[in-house]
């Protein structure tokens, strides 16, 4: 039960501090919204690797759920910092994928892209996230510190 107490505790807190409702995070993950409903209901808590997965499609490291104590503050402004897996702007994410801006935007907006969201702050406005490290996962393509390797796969250097 402290189990199912901590993760449903952490994944509420985690999304609430993201500004993201069950059905983005479904869409984010490719899990159902009824098994996200259970897992924020603490009827059910989600294997590790289903953990993992919620972790890094949120932006955090991918051990966030299993390596933190219940009461540890979830995205408190100071620790969050060591937590946070990097970002990649829509721009950089559009480059690399030769697709215009607007076309991630909107697939952000839709939940089409496994390693990105779009959060919508107002009337026409809209906050966007996209996982640099699962980016370069999914994509293919090699991301450095500093600016963007177009490079895909591994490099010889």
């Amino acid at each position: 039960m402290d189990n199912e107490t901590s993760f449903k505790e952490k994944l509420e807190r985690a999304m609430q501090d993201l500004g993201i409702n069950q059905k983005q995070l479904s869409g984010m993950t490719g899990i159902g919204k009824s098994s996200i409903s259970q897992y924020l209901s603490g009827k059910n808590v989600p294997a590790e690797d289903r953990q993992k997965k919620i972790a890094m499609s949120l932006g955090l490291k991918s051990d966030y759920f299993s390596s933190h104590p219940p009461d540890a503050a979830i995205l408190a402004k100071e620790a969050s910092k060591k937590h946070r897996v990097d970002r990649l702007l829509v721009e950089d994410a559009a480059k690399l994928l030769g697709m215009g801006v607007q076309t991630v935007r909107s697939g952000l907006q839709q939940g089409v892209f496994p390693w990105g969201y779009a959060i919508k702050t107002g009337e026409s406005r809209w906050a966007y996230f996209i996982n640099a490290a699962r980016f370069a996962e999914i994509e293919m393509v090699t991301l450095e510190e500093g600016g963007i390797n177009y490079g895909y796969g591994q490099s010889d250097s």
